[in-house]
């Protein structure tokens, strides 16, 4: 079974104009009476009594039940109801959220049955999205706040950078400064790091430590970033200073191909080394990046193919994102705003 991500949001009250807001948003079901989101582009689920749904899509009906989860008992029941035949099963959680639900994915992950579950807020829709790095296939959201959805949308929201190569135009020695050593929460995978650079429209792409040496061990959840000063990406599409970085922060992992995950911060460490200016251009914008000046600091090649930053040459070839340069207020991009950073 195909496993997707939605949202779908359960206003507190029968509010029409709220619908269409959430409608124009993105949201594609609501669960609301039919009436009130009548001519909105949305499926409509609604109760058809105290524990069956009914998920109307056009033509298309498909028929749920609702369930409260207090043991395995009830998991059991409703997995043997998905068995049956369900579209879908509404698996609400008290006191105990994570492990009930983690029983119930497991248990229904091979069935044919989508499974969903309701929250309150952004962050309890996060948390129900992650468990069991599965998650469950779509979230109720309760709420008439429209900031809630779009705090959920921007969770769920994946972003894709175009990488290109670039040419290494200059490198050299810039003395001592202080450089991030970025420690997530996550196992990154080879060809995955971070967009790092001194300028916010030419971010390189600098590798994960995954790989080892007969000097060091492999750290696949670390990037050994840059100098304090340098920027990289949040998920919102802002930009942060390294220096920013603390255990809670998000920062985006993106890999070879520019597709991007969210990952967490665990630690930032800041820490006075030898440090190094490596500048680069495409055809049409230039930037550069000061890093450690060590063999475990490591570049993306177009063919994947990675390169020490102490092995790099004028002329070699490294993965970038560029874009037109544009203001930054407080992270923000500003387009109207005039900027020149050298």
């Amino acid at each position: 079974m195909d496993r997707g991500r939605e949202l779908i949001v359960a206003p507190a009250t029968a509010d029409g104009q709220f619908l269409k807001e959430v409608a124009g948003m993105g949201i594609r079901t609501v669960l609301a009476d039919p009436a009130a989101a009548e001519g909105l582009p949305v499926s409509v689920m609604h109760r058809r009594d105290d524990s069956t749904y009914i998920l109307t899509d056009g033509a298309d009906e498909q028929t749920g039940r609702r369930y409260r989860i207090l043991s395995n008992a009830d998991i059991d029941t409703m997995l043997a109801d998905a068995a049956a035949g369900l579209d879908f099963v509404i698996a609400d959680v008290d006191d105990w959220k994570i492990i009930p639900l983690e029983n119930a994915i497991a248990k229904l992950h091979d069935v044919d049955t989508r499974i969903i579950a309701s929250a309150g807020t952004a962050e309890e829709a996060r948390k129900m999205f992650s468990i069991l790095d599965i998650g469950v296939d779509a979230v109720i959201l309760e709420t008439s706040s429209a900031d809630e959805v779009s705090s959920t949308l921007a969770y769920l929201a994946s972003s894709t950078f175009e990488v290109v190569p670039a040419r290494v135009t200059a490198i050299r020695e810039t003395g001592d400064g202080e450089r991030v050593c970025v420690d997530t929460t996550s196992i990154l995978k080879m060809g995955e790091g971070m967009l790092v650079g001194n300028r916010s429209n030419f971010l390189f792409l600098i590798h994960n430590e995954s790989v080892g040496s007969s000097f060091t061990s492999p750290r696949p959840f670390r990037v050994n970033a840059g100098a304090v000063h340098c920027y990289t990406l949040s998920p919102s599409g802002n930009t942060m200073y390294l220096s920013e970085l603390e255990g809670g922060s998000e920062v985006l992992a993106v890999n070879g191909e520019g597709r991007s995950r969210r990952v967490t911060v665990g630690r930032s460490k800041i820490e006075s080394r030898p440090m190094l200016f490596v500048g680069a251009a495409t055809d049409t914008e230039s930037g550069g990046i000061i890093a450690q000046n060590a063999e475990t600091i490591r570049f993306v090649r177009p063919d994947g193919e990675l390169v020490s930053v102490t092995h790099l040459k004028e002329g070699d070839q490294i993965m970038v994102y560029a874009t037109p340069a544009a203001g930054r207020h407080f992270g923000m991009k500003v387009d109207s705003e005039y900027i020149l950073e050298k």
